[in-house]
């Protein structure tokens, strides 16, 4: 339990400050000064160094980072005034709330952007070095009736039809189809066992057979294959999955609103931190690959999140800037500050109710991905 914890917070620590490098990186681009790029959340336990005009610190929660910009809290202000900003007019151009809203926007959706990346990467280089399973061309066996017609052939779990009548099979629909077009006729099946030989046998399939049996009494199935990319095919390969991906989530994201709203429940398969500690446990005991599988889907959770326009979020914030371009006025501070904090206050208590239903299920025994058990 200690380590799955331990694990658990590296790995969210992890995505948090490749979140926060996002916007670290773009306001240094931009000019914009960085006050603070921390190390775990307040309250803050020592300054590691300083260097520029950012200080480094460390501090005790240890859970992801952040980032301060200079005049990041002004952002939403109407008319900017010196005085009442406090800001000198040495650093006027570099505070946040003064530059253009394009950049502003661009260093809000950079911390977005990296965890995406994050995936994308995740993904491509296991395309690459450990390949993606997928459905070959064949049809394997992969449950046999006893007694049925395919049995007394001779057939056994784990064969391949290669071939009926020397007509060659590469779906299971259409060797269903092409049996039943035939039932009561001799059928010759080429076969290749497990061990690489290849055999021929005959089976005759019935007119009359249970509805749950079908016309041979075999259960069957493609084969699965391994298919590794080159790697300079694996990051479009690895984009296009992580837009694949990103599109569960976001129906998924849809589903729990809705149920929330019309139902007053949350989802059996929705998780909040201490469901996502329990997956990671899971996980762990599955290997390595299966670790890096769940890191870039949690990367990918944790940007289409941010990117929502939720207020208290990047997205909420990235809402406001747009309405400013739109309109070419900046949204009342007090007006975008409310905002936030009832957005801040929804979340909680969204988080409090998942985490209750987490510990329900912890402590009820049920676990979190049947199929992981």
């Amino acid at each position: 339990m200690l380590l799955t914890v331990i694990i658990f917070l590296v790995i969210l620590s992890l995505l948090v400050l490749i979140h926060e490098a996002g916007h670290f990186i773009m306001a240094r681009i931009f000019g914009i000064k960085v006050e603070e790029f921390g190390f775990g959340l307040p309250p803050r336990a020592l300054v590691l160094f300083k260097r520029g005009d950012t200080v480094y610190t460390l501090n005790w929660l240890p859970i992801g980072g952040f980032v301060k910009l200079y005049g990041e809290d002004e952002a939403g202000s109407g008319s900017v005034s010196v005085k009442e900003q406090k800001v000198s007019k040495k650093d006027m151009g570099r505070a946040f709330f003064a530059r253009p809203a394009w950049q502003r926007a661009v260093v809000i959706v950079a911390g977005v952007f990296m965890n995406f990346a994050l995936a994308v990467i995740i993904i491509s280089v296991l395309f690459s070095a450990v390949g993606v399973p997928m459905a070959g061309d064949k049809v394997e066996v992969s449950a046999l009736v006893k007694g049925a017609p395919a049995q007394s052939a001779g057939l056994k779990v784990g064969d391949t039809i290669e071939s009926i009548n020397g007509q060659k099979i590469t779906t299971p629909a259409q060797l269903v189809s092409y049996t039943k077009e035939r039932l009561g006729q001799k059928l010759t099946l080429k076969v290749v066992t497990k061990d690489n030989k290849t055999e021929t046998l005959q089976v005759t399939p019935r007119k009359v057979y249970p509805s749950d049996e079908g016309p041979m009494g075999i259960a069957i199935s493609p084969n699965v294959i391994t298919k590794k990319y080159p790697w300079y095919q694996a990051p479009f390969s690895g984009t296009w999955e992580a837009l694949k991906e990103s599109y569960m989530i976001l129906s998924g994201l849809v589903v729990l609103v809705s149920q929330l709203l019309f139902h007053a429940s949350v989802p059996t398969d929705i998780a909040g931190p201490v469901g996502i500690a329990q997956l990671t446990g899971q996980v762990v005991q599955i290997g390595p690959v299966a670790v890096l599988s769940f890191i870039s889907l949690l990367s990918l959770n944790l940007a289409i999140l941010n990117v929502l326009p939720i207020p208290a979020l990047d997205g909420g914030r990235l809402f406001f800037i747009l309405i400013e371009a739109i309109f070419r006025r900046k949204v009342d501070q007090r007006i975008e500050g409310y905002a936030h904090a009832i957005g801040m206050a929804l979340l909680l208590a969204l988080i409090l109710l998942i985490t209750i239903h987490d510990l329900f299920r912890l402590f009820t025994g049920q676990p979190l991905i049947p199929q992981l058990k």
